[in-house]
């Protein structure tokens, strides 16, 4: 599984031009859900994710966690980040999850977080826009096969 993680002074996800979720301050998660993730994959990014130490302590420094500000969390399922580009000009998605099996593990990840954050979602298999003010800048990236 890998994600996209992204602190965000605010971020939408619009359907059809119309608002479907919004987050204040808290995190972004770009959600990859590849063959073979199972339950653990997706308990390790969302552990990731909500303990991060990367918001700003009185003194400046990233100091605390998504659950130490009490943040929300905005999940956007985005396949493309399974994209392999080693060859040729269009990327491969081959290793990338079937739906169905994705959407299960997709929606695994949102009920845990909900259990422990503010969590809104993206919907799955939609045409989607992000809006996002990016605060830092400060962007990571997590994959539970390479525990970076």
């Amino acid at each position: 599984m890998r994600a996209v993680i992204q602190r965000v002074e605010r971020a939408g996800v619009k359907i059809n031009y119309k608002e479907f979720s919004s987050i204040k301050s808290g995190i972004l998660v770009f959600l990859g859900i590849e063959k073979e993730d199972s339950p653990a994959d997706a308990d390790y990014i969302l552990d990731k994710s909500i303990n991060l130490r990367i918001f700003e302590d009185d003194q400046g420094k990233m100091n605390l966690s998504l659950l130490e500000t009490a943040g929300a969390l905005l999940v956007v399922s985005q396949f493309t980040l399974l994209a392999d580009c080693r060859k040729g000009r269009r990327p491969s998605f081959v290793n990338a999850e079937e739906p169905q099996k994705a959407q299960k593990l997709y929606d695994y990840f949102l009920d845990k977080a909900g259990q422990q954050v503010k969590t809104c979602c993206g919907k799955f298999q939609e045409m989607m826009k992000i809006e996002l003010i990016n605060n830092g800048p400060v962007t990571i990236i997590l994959d539970s096969r390479k525990n970076i």
